[in-house]
């Protein structure tokens, strides 16, 4: 049996929604917020859903809805469609996949081309791929490709939500299980007593830059808030647990301690998850967080913040993988955390 709403998260992970494109995601998590919560959205992509007394302080919790993708930057005269990408790519997990294209008139389905290692020459086979010697492959004439998939077409690895052994992969999952995770902590504090107003944001173009988190921190003007990402898990080969702690699946929420975390939150919800025996792990970050929480710490005269991040596998790739139980965690915590605060919490340093 699953520990969380495996049906919510998987509609969020079936939807394409790269940054910039956010809208098939946030209708899904409009939908479901609409169902316990006040909702709104904002011109930028971002969604809001709500509770507790509407004129109290507000308190943030921030997962963003975006994913990598690509854009269509030209098509030649054969109907080759060239891409950029939008976000952080490897070039090399992108070779032979499928990629479903959101162009105007209807979703297209094409696949990543590269030139067959039977033609390369021989040095030609020792490197490795490039975004620009790759190119996707819809099966039309150029004509009709070049009428359907104009510049700026949007696209995204063609790859849905599966359950492999107990854990969740898929593409996506990066970042949109924290925006699930954001508003099913929501859920749980719909009808606890509140002294706040929490405010679950799904927020877009995280991965260009938290420029969601920009507009909607400064719209919000929270007293206090927490960014919800996704972290390496450290069980995996390569990832240094020197750098990155020891993060393994299994081991609940990771908090971050670091400059840019604010000293005072990170005491109270590790505080919370000791007393209600959540389980979390510490990471060090000594500069920024490369999530939503470094645009919410800095905005307006600044919001104290911290990250609550998932272990996750094979980051920024069609399958990402998680831990249910992970996931639980870093839900269990956040309403812990709240649920904890006094009417007037000390957040100084």
């Amino acid at each position: 049996m699953s520990v969380i709403n495996r049906d919510f998260l998987f509609a969020l992970l079936s939807q394409a929604a790269p940054s910039g494109y956010e809208r098939r995601a946030a209708d899904v998590w409009l939908r479901e917020a609409a169902s316990f919560a006040r909702t709104r959205e904002d011109h930028y992509g971002n969604v809001y859903a709500e509770v507790g007394p509407e004129n109290a302080p507000a308190i943030a919790l921030m997962g963003h809805l975006d994913e990598i993708g690509l854009i269509v930057s030209y098509v030649n005269d054969e109907g080759l469609i060239s891409v950029l990408g939008v976000g952080g790519w490897d070039p090399q997990v992108l070779v032979a996949q499928r990629i479903r294209l959101l162009a105007p008139g209807g979703d297209l389905i094409g696949v990543i081309g590269k030139k067959a290692i039977h033609v390369m020459d021989a040095d030609e086979r020792t490197k490795a791929s490039k975004l620009e010697d790759l190119w996707i492959d819809i099966g039309l004439p150029a004509e009709e490709v070049k009428a359907k998939v104009p510049v700026g077409t949007y696209g995204v690895i063609e790859q849905g939500p599966i359950m492999v052994g107990n854990k969740v992969v898929s593409r996506a999952l990066d970042n949109r299980v924290g925006g699930f995770i954001v508003l099913e902590a929501l859920r749980a504090l719909k009808d606890v007593p509140l002294k706040h107003r929490i405010v679950a944001v799904g927020t877009s173009q995280e991965e260009i830059g938290a420029f969601g988190a920009q507009t909607s921190a400064f719209h919000l003007d929270a007293v206090a808030g927490v960014a919800v990402d996704v972290t390496h898990e450290t069980g995996q080969p390569g990832v240094s647990v020197k750098k990155y702690g020891e993060v393994p699946f299994g081991s609940g929420a990771n908090i971050a301690v670091g400059p840019m975390s604010s000293p005072s939150l990170v005491r109270q919800m590790t505080g919370a998850a000791r007393q209600e025996n959540i389980p979390f792990t510490l990471s060090a970050n000594p500069r920024y967080s490369s999530t939503d929480a470094d645009a919410l710490t800095l905005a307006r005269g600044g919001v104290p913040t911290t990250v609550v991040s998932i272990p996750n596998r094979y980051m920024h790739s069609p399958s990402e993988m998680v831990d249910e139980h992970d996931v639980k965690a870093c839900i269990d915590i956040i309403a812990a955390w709240i649920r904890a605060l006094e009417e007037k919490p000390d957040f100084q340093r």
